[in-house]
């Protein structure tokens, strides 16, 4: 019987991504992201959690991710959980549940330039009148 593990994800980045390399030269980058939800506690009261994911990417992903993103930005991912189990400093045993991006989307948008003020004085806007509007 096939199975499936997938999770789908939006959210901000919580710090700068980290790249690093696998001793074979397979680049491979590291980030944070956090999802919220917000929620009405059964006393009226609107609340906010958040959960943190840990987000791995790989080869060419991996060099568009660092490159492109940065604390904050809003990005899609999707992959499959992942556990890791490693030995801290103090040789205790670690585990914790990772996304393995398969596919990660910049879902903020980049501004092209800004227009320098010169190119649309303030006071056009101030003379338009609704009805001067094609639409």
């Amino acid at each position: 019987m096939a199975s499936l593990t997938k999770i789908m994800l939006i959210g901000n980045l919580g710090s700068d991504p980290e790249m690093r390399f696998t001793p074979s030269g397979t680049p491979v980058t590291s980030f944070s992201i956090a999802t919220n939800r917000v929620y009405t506690a059964p006393d009226g009261e609107r609340k906010q959690e958040t959960e943190w994911f840990r987000v791995t990417a790989w080869r060419k992903q991996a060099e568009s991710c660092n490159q492109f993103l940065t604390k904050g930005k809003l990005v899609y991912v999707e992959g499959s959980l992942r556990t890791r189990t490693w030995e801290d400093r103090d040789g205790q045993r670690r585990t914790t549940l990772e996304v393995n991006a398969d596919r990660v989307l910049f879902l903020d948008r980049q501004a092209v330039a800004p227009l320098p003020s010169e190119e649309f004085p303030a006071d056009i806007a101030e003379e338009v009148e609704p009805e001067d509007l094609p639409f």
